[in-house]
């Protein structure tokens, strides 16, 4: 997908990369700790508009950002409360984080979030509207808005207790509880741990067990997943309609058969 690089040449926040079999966002503000800002928002809505057209996997991580304590990685920490500062009513009723976590949320296919060091407030939710998170132990999860005046208005309020359950996600924003990569990945919050050298292979990994699949059977899960119940089990008979006249279908079945013999 050659148009994706071509449009994200003139992106400064994120860097965007066609991998094999994936795409690969970047976000690159080392000098804020990759805070989130309306540039960054904005070169992913540009990105989401590429991936809505031709639908790939998306893998979004961080960078390594130089601190007192020498280099580290770091995923978001946060919205750039620069901005946020300014930011009044009207600026709040637009979901400007909100809008941009829903559309990656929403987007046909998977999305990996690949996080190492600060996944704080809005770097949070980010990372929540991913559909799966992979993480280092050093990783550190939390959602601190409660502390500057405001709510965790971007996805957290509500996708949290659907991740982490209830007690431990009020615990979180409630409280203002931090967590490890080791305690995120225990409560169910990230799907997988590595080492921070092997972070970016093991997103290549998880990037390459979905491409595996059948793309329009994970694209049309993905889509069901998220459909209230009473849409059951109608929407899923017209999907499986739509699998079973595909090529893929027969192809797939035909080769497990055919292994099934030897």
């Amino acid at each position: 997908m050659a148009h994706i690089e071509t449009v994200s040449e003139s992106f400064t926040a994120l860097q965007v990369s066609q991998e094999d079999g994936f795409v690969l966002a970047r976000m690159n503000r080392p000098e804020v700790r990759n805070a989130i800002d309306e540039t960054m928002v904005s070169e992913f809505h540009a990105l989401c508009g590429e991936l809505e057209r031709e639908p790939q996997i998306l893998v979004i991580s961080g960078c390594v950002a130089e601190t007192s304590k020498g280099p580290r990685g770091i995923f978001a920490s946060g919205a750039d409360i620069a901005q946020l500062r300014e930011r009044r009513r009207e600026d709040a009723l637009r979901g400007i984080n909100s809008g941009i976590f829903q559309r990656i949320a929403k987007l046909p296919s998977p999305v990996i979030a690949a996080i190492d060091g600060f996944a704080l407030g809005g770097g949070l939710e980010l990372a929540l509207a991913a559909d799966f998170r992979i993480a280092t132990p050093g990783a550190k999860f939390g959602q601190p808005e409660a502390n500057l005046g405001i709510i965790a208005g971007a996805g957290a309020l509500w996708r949290l207790k659907e991740t982490v359950g209830n007690p431990l996600a009020k615990e979180i924003l409630l409280a203002g509880r931090v967590l490890s990569g080791e305690e995120a990945a225990q409560s169910h919050l990230v799907n997988e741990l590595f080492a921070a050298d092997e972070l970016d292979a093991g997103a290549r990994e998880w990037a390459q067990k979905i491409a595996s699949l059948d793309p329009l059977a994970v694209r049309l899960s993905k889509q069901l997943f998220d459909m209230p119940v009473e849409a059951h089990p109608a929407v899923d008979n017209i999907a499986q309609a739509v699998l079973f006249e595909s090529e893929a279908k027969f192809d797939r079945m035909q080769a497990f058969l055919d292994r099934k013999k030897k």
